[in-house]
């Protein structure tokens, strides 16, 4: 039996977080030993097949009193100890910190590291110790996924060379549900997703706010859980200052978003950057029709073929977010129709076809190794 050690910082609801989880379900219920290194406990995570073991690689009490290089050490030594005890046939890193401590925590060791890149390089890997450890430390890794060709791009081609562009997997919940009929929509636009800075919620209201002078009867409800990045004050206050208390909801985190959007009108999202944005897919998958930014690297442009199974409009484009969220409401018949398409997407990306395609890809890199 194969043994499979993932690492992240922690299972806390985000995308990386999400595509972990589902990624390590599929593995485990395929006969894998599989293995979740994380380095704390988060308020609010996904929950994990009971066959999977959870490890803690994080700072104890005793290292939480050392400087700075020597809580980052730190963190380097736990997982490198976790590693030569287990013995994994291979070590599957999410994530910008979690993919420079994997590489150099198996320095001297043979077990391949497989990384992967969830977000935006540009203002994530482009500080100065990325020029550092790119070119060094990167060059260790014996694979790494990308979610778009823009992401690949921007490293240096020894590591573009030795990849592979894999979709994030779509929860089997949200796919082959039926489609609502119209008399069953909500007059709501929904979004999901964490209130955090790069997906631009506030961009959304403000959006949304045009959409309202014309469609009074329409409300906005937006699923997803706090970052504590000052985001949610930010549209508190936006929602304050406007007076858009009754028709503007902040929802909260949920765990049947598969319930709670699926009846909903439009779905829309914001982001000025992203990786692959989960939350877009699973509303393409539901059927909904999706107005999406089409923001970088280029993961809504990888899906969404505009005005055939969604609508992309610019970044930071408030009027033209507006209008297509207004198009939508005023066409029902061609929302009907985007959102029929978008459906599709649950075909492509469902999780056994996206498992079947990192497990090609895992055993060939524990094959060479």
């Amino acid at each position: 039996m194969k043994t499979i050690l993932f690492h992240l910082n922690c299972l806390e609801r985000g995308g990386a977080e999400r595509v972990v989880t589902t990624l390590s379900g599929q593995f485990v219920k395929n006969g894998y030993q599989v293995m979740i290194a994380t380095e704390w406990q988060g308020e609010e995570e996904y929950e994990i097949d009971s066959r999977i073991t959870r490890v803690h690689v994080g700072l104890d009490k005793k290292q939480e009193r050392h400087g700075r290089i020597g809580r980052y050490l730190d963190r380097i030594r736990n997982l490198r100890s976790l590693v030569q005890k287990t013995k994994p046939d291979i070590v599957i890193a999410f994530a910008r910190l979690a993919n420079y401590r994997a590489l150099m925590a198996t320095v001297g060791i043979k077990t391949p590291v497989m990384i992967s890149v969830r977000i935006h390089p540009i203002g994530y890997y482009d500080f100065l110790p990325d020029k550092i450890l790119i070119p060094t430390i990167l060059r260790r890794a014996s694979g790494c996924v990308f979610q778009t060709p823009a992401q690949r791009d921007f490293f240096p081609e020894f590591l573009q060379k030795k990849s592979k562009i894999i979709l994030n997997p779509i929860n089997e919940k949200f796919i082959g549900n039926p489609i609502p009929d119209e008399k069953d929509r909500e007059k709501a636009v929904v979004h999901s997703g964490r209130l955090v800075d790069f997906k631009n919620q506030l961009l959304l209201i403000r959006a949304f706010l045009r959409v309202h002078e014309k469609h009074p009867d329409y409300v906005l409800k937006l699923y997803g859980p706090d970052s504590f990045d000052g985001t949610k004050e930010k549209l508190e206050a936006l929602i304050e200052e406007t007076d858009s208390e009754h028709f503007v909801f902040l929802m909260g985190s949920s765990s049947q978003l598969e319930k709670d959007l699926i009846n909903g009108a439009v779905a829309a999202f914001s982001s000025d950057y992203e990786g692959m944005p989960n939350a877009m897919l699973e509303a393409m998958a539901l059927g909904l029709p999706v107005v999406a930014t089409d923001c970088p690297p280029g993961g809504p442009r990888m899906v969404i073929e505009n005005e055939k199974n969604g609508l992309l409009v610019p970044t930071r484009d408030e009027n033209a977010l507006a209008e297509a969220i207004n198009r939508l409401i005023e066409d029902r018949a061609f929302a009907g129709r985007l959102g029929a398409e978008a459906a599709k997407i649950g075909e492509i990306a469902s999780s056994e076809r996206i498992f079947a395609e990192w497990e090609t890809y895992v055993n060939q890199l524990i094959d060479q190794s």
